[in-house]
Parts: structure tokens; C-alpha cells; sequence
């Protein structure tokens, strides 16, 4: 029996987080709460609960942990057919959500998880891809080591041969570049993307663009922003999220889509949310985004839907976007 195909691909390394509860600090008492989580994966399962199907591709460690991770996938509706299974180490993050003026903290603890060791021969991008209508990729996995990044570079060369547009989310990560630079790195890959994917501070630090003006957060500035990256890179869009961190609980945010084919940026509104979790925002902005332009929505309505299905996450513990395409009307609706 043939099995369907995904439109959407999403490589990345499948994270457990360990999260003290409500706003304790780590350890403060023994009990830690667990999610599964990763930005790419959070984007395939973003797309599964919209209804788009999605399969993500990673490599997990053998045993209970790396086979709860897989449950994990399937149970969101994410096509789990390529994930390999080698290694014995569960890439980890602890975090801290914060409250009021006491800010989030972050702990990894993912070096030489089975990830990061993975083999870049063992991955048939030609077959990963035969039936996909688009491969999501982000930043994070070019940081993990030489075998993520050459197969970041082995799904970019495979989605070209096969005319698949490619999604690329710069999502920088400080403590896992450490000293290096990664702009020698990522601009490269940057411009194999045919979306572009990021906020001001990560084009700024992996990119070595900073948005012009004393208030980059304008939208003239941001156009600015969108026409260099379409310059230096070629992408045929750009979407530029914005988080205002107003205290640990509230934030500000909003999003903005430039389309170089009609040099035009459209806005996605913007919303000040009460925290509930601030994980994985960006990346349901990405599958909302990727979600409506699947379905060939107006640029206009897609940024609108990405951005309020970016909101609606802060307000759902975990890591992953768990609303429907109902949800995100419904606070469209409300919005306007």
C-alpha cells in the first residue's frame, strides 16, 4: 500500500525539555515537568494540527526515550517514516520560565546527542523528497556539528534538483555558536532559501545585517531591512517576526512579509499577549505562514494568519502549537 506523501519536510534534532513547575526556579523543588519540543519539529507538528501534512526527519537515540519521542511526533499527526534510529543520547534543554522582571533561562544539555552525531550518508534526500512541496529548514542545525550541516547542505541540494521552494528560520542561538561566527556559515545557506525567516537580531548576528535607522522596528526600516536580504541572497520572501519583551510575562508581538516580486510588505498586526509559555512562537508563525501559502492564501492574509497563530501559542504550555485553523479565525475575528 503507498503511503502519502507530506507536503512539508522539516529536518532538525527532536529536544525533551525538563521545566520546573508553574514559575519555580530549576531545582528550586524536586519535580521538573517534560515536553518534547525542537524548532523544526515544532513547525511540522504546527503544520499537522492546521491540517497540512508534515513529516519531520531527525535521528534519535535507541531506546524508551528516543521511541516516546517518536510517539510524541505521531500523536501531533507528523509523519515519522524517516527518522532514524542510532545513538544512545537524548538531546536536553532545562528552562525557567521567569515571571515579571525575573527573565527565562535556558540550560542545554544536547552535546553529543544522537543527533549531532548523526552520518550524513544515511539520509536519502531524493527519496525524503520525492512528493514534498516545500523543505523547512532552520539555524540551529548548522550549530549542532559537521553532520547536521552537511545535511542541511545535502536536503538544499536535492529540494534544487527537484524545484521544492526551502524555508529557512535563522533562529540564533547564542550558547550553542559559543565563539564561532556563524555568518561564514549561514549566509551561504541563506541564499539557497527561497523564504528567508528571522528577527532583526538574528540577521544582525548570523547574517551581518543590521536594520537601518534609530527605530529599526519601523516598518520603513524593515522594508530596508527585506531589500538588502532580497539583494545579497535572492529570496523571493522575507518574513521578519518582532517579540517586544514587555516583563518575563507579557509580550508584544507582531510580524511583517515582504514579497520582492511586488516589492511589497505586508503586516501581520500586532497583539500583547500574557505569557502562558514563550516557546515556539516563531516556529508557529512559520507554520501558520506555511500553512496558508500551501493553500496559495492572499500574501496579506497569510501574514495575518501567521502572526495570530504566533500569539495564540504564548498561551499553550509546551512547546508545540497545538490549535486549529478554527482557533486561529476565531482570533483573527477577535483582532480586528
Amino acid at each position: 500500500m503507498s503511503v502519502p506523501m507530506a507536503p512539508v519536510v522539516s529536518f532538525g534534532e527532536v529536544l525533551l525539555r525538563l521545566s520546573p513547575p508553574n514559575t519555580e526556579r530549576l531545582f528550586q523543588s524536586p519535580s521538573l515537568r517534560t515536553w518534547w519540543g525542537g524548532a523544526e519539529a515544532n513547525v511540522a507538528a504546527g503544520l499537522a494540527n492546521l491540517g497540512t501534512a508534515a513529516q519531520h526527519v531527525t535521528q534519535l537515540p535507541e531506546g524508551p526515550i528516543g521511541d516516546a519521542a517518536v510517539r510524541a511526533l505521531r500523536a501531533e499527526g507528523v509523519d515519522t517514516r524517516h527518522v532514524l534510529r542510532r545513538g544512545t543520547r537524548m538531546g536536553l534543554y532545562f528552562l525557567e520560565s521567569g515571571a515579571d522582571v525575573r527573565p527565562l533561562r535556558v540550560v542545554y544539555d544536547r552535546e553529543h546527542s544522537a543527533f549531532s552525531q548523526l552520518e550524513p550518508a544515511d539520509f536519502d534526500w531524493t527519496s525524503i523528497l520525492r512528493g514534498a512541496r516545500w523543505l523547512h529548514l532552520c539555524g540551529i542545525s548548522p550549530a549542532l556539528g559537521r553532520g547536521p550541516l552537511q545535511c542541511v547542505h545535502d536536503a538544499l541540494d536535492a529540494a534544487a534538483a527537484h524545484g521544492i521552494p526551502v524555508s529557512l528560520d535563522l533562529n540564533y542561538r547564542p550558547a550553542l555558536w559559543g565563539a564561532r561566527d556563524p555568518r561564514p556559515i549561514m549566509q551561504p545557506l541563506a541564499a539557497r532559501a527561497s523564504l528567508l525567516i528571522a528577527n532583526p537580531g538574528a540577521i544582525s548576528a548570523m547574517l551581518g545585517l543590521t536594520t537601518p535607522g534609530t527605530a529599526p522596528e519601523e516598518p520603513a526600516a524593515l522594508q530596508l531591512t527585506a531589500d538588502a536580504l532580497q539583494r545579497d541572497y535572492g529570496c523571493a520572501r522575507v518574513a521578519i517576526t518582532q517579540r517586544e519583551v514587555l516583563s518575563a510575562s507579557a509580550h508584544g508581538w507582531q510580524a511583517h512579509l515582504f514579497d520582492a516580486a511586488t516589492n511589497t510588505m505586508h503586516y501581520g498586526g500586532r497583539y500583547q499577549v500574557q505569557l502562558v509559555d514563550r516557546v515556539g512562537g516563531g516556529d508557529a508563525f512559520v507554520a501558520g505562514l506555511l500553512h496558508q501559502l500551501l493553500a496559495d492564501a492572499p500574501l496579506d492574509y497569510a501574514v495575518r494568519f501567521a502572526t495570530a497563530a504566533g500569539a495564540l501559542k504564548l498561551t499553550i504550555p509546551g512547546d508545540i502549537n497545538r490549535v486549529r485553523v478554527a482557533d486561529v479565525e476565531q482570533a483573527l475575528a477577535s483582532a480586528t
